[in-house]
């Protein structure tokens, strides 16, 4: 994706490791019949984050996760949620840089 702030990070796009877990009450995400729709759905978090990057850059790894976070703790069975995120190709010498946020739904 794009991200970064500095000159050599707008230049083209660069990988992003994003990890979401979101924390769903177990009465409410225990299925009874096996089946999707009885769950929040992988494809929900997966589609949100593709929406997220597809206008274009984002300067700062912050703001991805706010607004990765802003969007999982509207689904209406998501109670708390974590975000991470972390570009390993930033720095030679350091494995990745990035940020994590953890919040409750108020």
């Amino acid at each position: 994706m794009n991200i970064g702030v500095h000159e050599f990070e707008k230049k083209g796009e660069q990988r992003v490791i994003v990890n979401v877990d979101l924390y769903v009450p177990l009465t409410d995400n225990t299925p009874s019949r096996d089946d999707l729709s009885e769950v929040v759905d992988y494809d929900f978090m997966r589609q949100t984050i593709a929406d997220i990057i597809a206008p274009g850059h984002i300067q700062l790894q912050e703001t991805l996760c706010d607004e990765i976070m802003k969007r999982m703790l509207a689904h209406p069975l998501v109670r708390a949620a974590r975000v991470s995120t972390a570009k390993p190709d930033v720095y030679p010498d350091c494995a990745a840089v990035g940020v994590e946020s953890f919040q409750l739904k108020k």
